[in-house]
């Protein structure tokens, strides 16, 4: 995990269940640090800073371009 880099965060898990089906369908190994924590206490999120996109270094650019599409058709990303 130690080439994993976030490249982005959310405060909602309800703001990661359309981007993980994404992901996931393109082949891109990720991981959402603070997922489970925020799940059980949406209040944690501000203390933990977020739920954090994370994905491997060769991936970032793809990612990003999957954000970027994102957020332009439903605004959910910040």
């Amino acid at each position: 995990m130690k080439d994993f880099v976030t490249v982005a965060v959310f405060n909602l898990p309800t703001e990661i269940a359309v981007l993980k089906s994404i992901l996931e369908n393109e082949g891109i190994h990720y991981f959402f640090e603070n997922e489970t924590i925020v799940s059980i206490d949406p209040f944690a999120s501000i203390a933990y800073g977020g739920i954090k996109l994370k994905v491997h270094r060769n991936d970032v650019v793809l990612v990003k371009g999957i954000l970027d599409n994102l957020d332009s058709n439903l605004r959910i990303v910040e």
